[in-house]
């Protein structure tokens, strides 16, 4: 057998939890997880290939069948915004069909 040896499956999923958690430059991953492109390439055919989507499935459907998730979830304008290009007016120079909407505020649960 010629050329390098085959770096371990192990070191590259750790590279690769590494990576997501401190969210550095690929180019900046330790030379312990093995070569950066290695790490990297072995990322994009997972992620291409839904590996990283059905875990989380089998993880989420695991913990949720032991009582472990709270499905709660809140929105935050802080979280979710806009595109900068994004407009009220729609495209360049044209108008919408579009009127101002008022939305009341819902009554005080307290007061009922």
């Amino acid at each position: 057998m010629t050329g390098r040896p085959r770096v371990k499956d192990r070191k590259i999923i750790k590279g690769m939890a590494y990576k997501i958690r401190t969210g550095i430059s690929w180019r900046d991953l330790s030379p312990r997880y093995g070569p950066w492109k290695t790490v990297y390439t072995s990322f994009r055919r997972y992620a291409l290939a839904g590996v990283f989507a059905r875990a989380l499935q089998q993880i989420q459907a695991q913990a949720d069948a032991a009582g472990d998730i709270e499905w709660l979830l809140q929105i935050d304008s802080t979280v979710v915004r806009a595109h900068p290009h994004s407009a009220a007016t729609g495209r360049k120079g044209g108008t919408t069909d579009r009127t101002n909407r008022t939305i009341a505020p819902s009554a005080d649960p307290e007061e009922a």
